[in-house]
C-alpha cells in the first residue's frame, strides 16, 4: 500500500480512498490542486493497485488495518476527514465501526454499502470481475458496452466514468491482477458492516445519488446512526466525475472548512 501526499502539512487532513478497481490518480487527478489550498491531501493507493509495488490486494481488513496503522503513525492517531468514493465508503465505515483511528469527518461518496452471502458474493465476483479486468487490460471499453452505457448513462457521465477506471487516453492498468480485483470485489462483499455507526466527535455524511434508488438511502440509514444526507438528483459518482467543482465546495461543506 502507498500513500500519496499533496499540499502544506499545517492544513487539516484529508484521505482519499478509491473507488472499486480505481487507481488513485485516475480516481482524484481531477480535484487534489483544489483540495490543497485548505487541505493536506493523502491518496490512498491499494495493495495490488499500484504501479510501483508489486502486491495483492488481499481483503478488507487486512487494507483497512494498513490504513490505521499508517494514521497513528503520521497523524498520531486522528485525522480531520476521510472521503471514500464507492468501495471507499466501506473503508470509511470500517474505519468509524473499528475505533482505531480517529476522525471528525467521513464521507462516503455514492457508496452502495450492498453485502452478500458468500455464494451470492462469489457469483457476482464471477460475473463481474472478468469484465472489468478485460477493460482495464486492454485500456478500452467494448464497443457494445459502451453504446450502452452511454444510451442509458448518457454520453457525458460514460466518458467520465472511464476517465475514473482508465485515465486520460485509456492507458492499460495490466499491473493489476486479476487476483487482486477478485479479492478487493469479494471481500467488499462479505466483509460486515454493523449497524447504527455511532462514534462521539466523528460526523458521517453520505453524498446521495438519487438516480440509484432508495436502497442507498435506506442502507445509509441503516448502518450509522444519524448520517447527514446529502442528495444530488445523480448517477453513482456523476458529481465527482463529471462536477469536480462543485463535488470540492461539497466536501469543503462536509468537512466545516470554507
Amino acid at each position: 500500500m502507498k500513500f500519496y501526499e499533496f499540499g502544506e502539512k499545517r492544513n487539516p487532513v484529508l484521505m482519499l480512498l478509491p473507488g472499486t478497481c480505481c487507481h488513485w490518480k485516475n480516481n482524484y487527478g481531477k480535484v487534489i490542486e483544489m483540495l490543497t489550498d485548505v487541505f493536506y491531501v493523502v491518496c490512498v493507493s491499494y495493495d495490488g493497485f499500484d504501479e510501483i509495488e508489486q502486491t495483492e490486494f488481499i481483503d478488507m481488513i487486512t487494507e483497512v488495518q494498513k490504513i490505521e496503522e499508517y494514521i497513528k503513525r503520521k497523524f498520531n492517531g486522528e485525522v480531520h476527514t476521510v472521503y471514500g468514493c464507492s468501495l471507499g465508503g466501506s473503508f470509511v465505515g470500517l474505519l468509524a465501526q473499528r475505533k482505531q483511528i480517529h476522525m471528525n469527518h467521513g464521507i462516503l461518496g455514492s457508496s452502495d454499502l450492498d453485502q452478500k452471502d458468500s455464494w451470492k458474493a462469489k457469483i457476482q465476483t464471477k460475473l463481474f470481475v472478468p469484465i472489468v479486468y478485460k477493460i482495464i487490460h486492454k485500456g478500452k471499453v467494448n464497443k457494445i458496452i459502451l453504446n450502452l452505457m452511454k444510451k442509458h448513462r448518457g454520453e457525458q457521465y460514460t466518458m467520465e466514468f472511464m476517465h475514473i477506471m482508465l485515465g486520460v487516453g485509456g492507458e492499460k492498468l495490466n499491473f493489476i491482477s486479476k487476483r487482486s480485483m477478485e479479492n478487493q470485489f469479494y471481500s467488499d462483499l462479505v466483509t460486515e458492516l454493523e449497524d447504527s455507526i455511532d462514534v462521539e466527535g466523528t460526523s458521517i455524511h453520505c453524498l446521495y445519488a438519487t438516480k440509484m434508488g432508495e436502497i442507498y438511502l435506506k442502507r445509509y440509514k441503516k448502518h450509522f446512526r444519524s448520517p447527514q444526507i446529502i442528495k444530488h438528483d445523480l448517477l453513482h459518482e456523476e458529481l465527482l466525475a463529471c462536477r469536480p467543482n462543485e463535488w470540492v465546495k461539497v466536501i469543503k461543506r462536509c468537512a466545516h472548512i470554507a
